[in-house]
């Protein structure tokens, strides 16, 4: 599989299998607290970045093994980068009842083109940090044709014309943004946005940068009671207990690769699958930051990253 990763265990989305319809790392930001790496193509264009037509072949195959919990657009940049995304939406909702999630800065959602793409989705995930142009281009080093305003009204005019739900993530850093100034900006806007769901979110795996620092549970709760019912704190692992193969085997893989450095030979060996699940988990699990791929010879290995 190329496109297609996982299912992995989602804080969010349960099961969730993930199609990354961008090429690492094209994105429109460069975000401080990323975890997936720094952006090599910063850009704002669309462009068919990945076939419609293969991956929908491959989600095809997917779906005759796995039954996830949720279909989510993410991966290694931003997905609505992708000029064919509306294709893909349909496609998937033309051959499964499972709903399909969007997982996006919210950069580009001030273009109509843009929203219109993504209007299928089931629900729709952006990403607010902050309502103050230098502290966004702090956190976010983002494209120079992107100004923050223009974002914020993007969300805003999201809300008018969609008609499933948003679970707006709020993403806060130790000494950026969390001070009151900040805070007390993103609820006044946020209460214009009118998001079903408010989601606070920390550093919880090794960012790109070093300056992106975690707050601690305690702050987390302050700045819940501060934003009202609507808000809920994401940024711990879900302590719910799954019984499923797959969640099984993401368990194996994760504790395999603390003990010592695997390959997918030795996974699919261990695990008695097949080699394509296991690169398909591997790099959903890259991509979420819970392991890290390193090179020796000829040879690809998987280590577990220490949580942040």
């Amino acid at each position: 599989m190329t496109y297609i990763f996982g299912p992995v265990p989602s804080r969010r989305l349960g099961l969730s299998l993930g199609i990354d319809l961008i090429p690492p790392k094209t994105c429109t930001y460069d975000c401080l607290y990323c975890q997936v790496g720094r952006t090599t193509c910063l850009t704002v264009d669309q462009e068919p970045f990945v076939p419609a037509g293969e991956v929908t072949v491959e989600l095809e195959k997917v779906l005759e093994r796995f039954h996830p919990d949720t279909i989510t657009l993410s991966g290694s940049g931003e997905p609505t980068l992708n000029s064919e995304i509306d294709q893909v939406i349909s496609f998937i909702k033309g051959i499964t009842e499972t709903p399909v999630a969007l997982l996006t800065n919210g950069s580009l959602l001030w273009r109509k083109e843009v929203r219109n793409c993504v209007l299928g989705a089931d629900l729709i995930m952006p990403t607010l940090t902050t309502v103050f142009e230098n502290t966004f281009r702090v956190i976010h080093r983002p494209h120079k044709g992107l100004e923050l305003p223009m974002i914020i009204e993007g969300f805003k005019e999201l809300r008018k014309d969609y008609g499933g739900l948003i679970l707006l993530e709020v993403v806060l850093l130790a000494n950026i943004n969390d001070n009151k100034k900040e805070l007390e900006g993103m609820k006044k806007v946020i209460e214009e946005i009118h998001p079903d769901k408010i989601q606070l979110n920390t550093v919880v795996r090794p960012p790109s940068d070093s300056r992106a620092l975690s707050l601690d549970m305690e702050k987390l709760n302050n700045i819940k009671e501060f934003f009202g019912d609507r808000a809920e704190i994401i940024a711990t692992i879900a302590s719910k207990k799954r019984t499923g193969k797959y969640d099984s085997w993401i368990e194996n893989i994760v504790e395999m690769s603390k003990r010592r450095p695997v390959t997918v030979a030795d996974i699919a060996g261990v695990l008695n699958i097949t080699p394509e699940e296991s690169e398909g988990i591997l790099k959903g699990l890259l991509l979420k930051g819970i392991i890290k791929k390193q090179e020796h010879g000829r040879n690809t290995f998987y280590i577990a990253r220490e949580r942040a």
